[in-house]
């Protein structure tokens, strides 16, 4: 008995080794696996190609608008204002009545200088018939030659008197003309400094309105005084075109050069110059302050991209190229001439190339990129000015 149960035991615990070691087999052993590396996240930039254009190179500087003819109105006769006859910042033409002053006081004098004159053309005519009468007599011997003479003299005497009359009557009538103040130009009348009913002197300094001519029209700039060479270069192969822009850079218009001024300012180190504007549509108004371009030259089919697309290194100017798997290229570059806006090159790039101009700062060489929409970007858009080599 004591046997079976001793075989009993060993089977059961041969049965549960079985079992164990079964189980033990069945549960895979866990064995650590490499994560999957994430996908390369393209850096968004912005760029454009590079194109074949025509880039004008520009001089750059600040003008003020002026009147082509600013008068400042005044009165040449003192009296008091009857009467306005023009409208604050309208059109006037030259001849015009601006204003009218109280003209009785000068129709008198010129009425007074009238009457002398008439007086003084009677004395004239009865001494010339004196004088004639005593000419007969004087050769019977009748009077003596001294008495002739003095008729003569006489004579001499009114007919200057009746010319003095006149030249009073040609002043009261001048006078009195100016009595009634014209317009000398055509252009826009300003804010009236003056109202009516008030006395005006001429020896008063404010004036009674300014009258600017606005069609056409000034402006002056000044420039460094280097820029005097190509300046006088360009004037002598034709007209130098000058563009006015406003603060935004936006075209207002187009006029030429007209004066070059016949010194260097010593103070500033400067030039100044004023060119002249058509200004029919009336864009510029005197005292306004514009940005100003004087066209140099124009350079015919060269490569272009905007400026900010050049970058400077270690070795010298470069840029990134985008290439046709949007992975990015360090490239150097020979940049010709560089402006405030636009770069040519001589060397370095092709046209239809991608070049990164915005976002260069998180990109390195080798780095893939998503192009952002960026159609305002151009190489072309914004004009070469003050080109440097």
């Amino acid at each position: 008995m004591r046997k079976w149960t001793v075989i009993g035991i060993l089977l059961w615990a041969a049965g549960l080794a079985l079992y164990f070691s079964t189980a033990r087999g069945s549960i895979p052993f866990f064995t650590p696996t490499a994560s999957p590396r994430p996908a390369t996240i393209p850096v968004p930039v912005s760029a454009v190609p590079v194109l074949r254009q025509d880039v004008p190179i520009y001089l750059t500087g600040l003008g003020t608008v002026q009147a082509y003819n600013s008068v400042l109105v005044k009165s040449r006769v003192d009296g008091q204002i009857v009467k306005i006859n023009f409208s604050e910042g309208r059109d006037v033409r030259a001849g015009d009545v601006l204003v009218e002053i109280d003209p009785r006081p000068y129709e008198a004098a010129l009425s007074q200088a009238q009457a002398n004159k008439l007086k003084d053309e009677a004395q004239l005519e009865n001494a010339r018939l004196d004088f004639d009468r005593l000419s007969r007599l004087i050769a019977t011997n009748a009077v003596s030659k001294q008495q002739a003479d003095t008729a003569r003299a006489l004579v001499a005497q009114l007919d200057a008197t009746v010319k003095a009359d006149q030249a009073l009557i040609d002043m009261a009538r001048t006078q009195r003309d100016y009595a009634e103040i014209h317009s000398p130009i055509d252009g826009r009348a300003g804010t009236r400094l003056i109202d009516i009913g008030n006395m005006i002197r001429a020896t008063d300094t404010g004036g009674i309105v300014t009258i600017n001519q606005l069609n056409p029209i000034f402006v002056n700039f000044a420039l460094p005084a280097d820029s005097l060479p190509p300046v006088r270069a360009k004037a002598k192969e034709g007209n130098v075109p000058v563009t006015v822009q406003d603060s935004n850079l936006v075209d207002l218009a187009t006029g030429t050069l007209t004066v070059i001024d016949n010194q260097v300012n010593a103070t500033t180190g400067t030039v100044t110059y004023k060119a002249t504007f058509a200004n029919g549509d009336e864009v510029l108004w005197p005292g306004q302050f514009v940005n100003v371009r004087v066209e140099l030259d124009v350079r015919r089919d060269v490569l272009a991209l905007p400026v900010r697309a050049v970058q400077q290194g270690p070795d010298g100017p470069f840029v990134f190229v985008v290439g046709p798997n949007r992975v990015v290229e360090k490239r150097p570059v020979k940049v010709g001439l560089l402006s405030k806006a636009t770069a040519m090159l001589d060397a370095g790039l092709q046209q239809g190339e991608m070049v990164v101009t915005d976002g260069q700062y998180r990109i390195q060489n080798g780095t893939r990129v998503e192009l952002l929409a960026n159609p305002a970007e151009a190489p072309g858009r914004a004009a070469a000015s003050q080109a440097t080599q």
